[in-house]
């Protein structure tokens, strides 16, 4: 019998993972950003998440979604009323990551936007994702020594 390897999610991973939930609910519901951020903070599994990465990735991306849609805007393929909620939460948390917080390498925040988009997104969502954030590394990063 072949035991399935079973993959444990970093405490990073889970603190974007509850920063794209946070995104959406507060889209979703028009709830104040404090009020989601608590909701989000008394789920069970918030305490194996990277609490901190959580707060700077949610707030800061709530804060500024006019500003990061704006950079988004000239890379869609589509309508930007047409992005869905979830599509749209973890653009915004990949730009706030690749935008404020350099010393994360970007291949690293794309990654974790893809794989992100796998756990909540459609079928064919990470590549649109993927897409988005290769051409705004151009953008948000021109003189990252890993870009090639």
């Amino acid at each position: 019998m072949t035991e399935l390897k079973k993959t444990t999610k970093s405490p990073r991973r889970r603190a974007r993972e509850f920063a794209v939930q946070a995104l959406y609910q507060a889209a979703l519901n028009h709830v104040p950003a404090p009020e989601v951020a608590n909701n989000i903070r008394e789920h069970t599994d918030f305490k194996r998440a990277d609490a901190e990465l959580f707060t700077q990735i949610f707030f800061g991306a709530n804060s500024n979604q006019r500003e990061y849609m704006q950079l988004v805007r000239p890379h869609l393929d589509r309508d930007e009323n047409l992005v869905n909620l979830i599509e749209r939460a973890i653009l915004l948390m990949a730009v706030h990551e690749l935008k404020e917080m350099p010393e994360t390498p970007y291949p690293v925040i794309i990654n974790e936007a893809i794989e992100v988009t796998k756990t909540f997104g459609g079928t064919d969502s990470h590549k649109f994702i993927n897409g988005i954030l290769d051409k705004l590394v151009t953008d948000l990063r021109p003189n990252d020594p890993k870009r090639g």
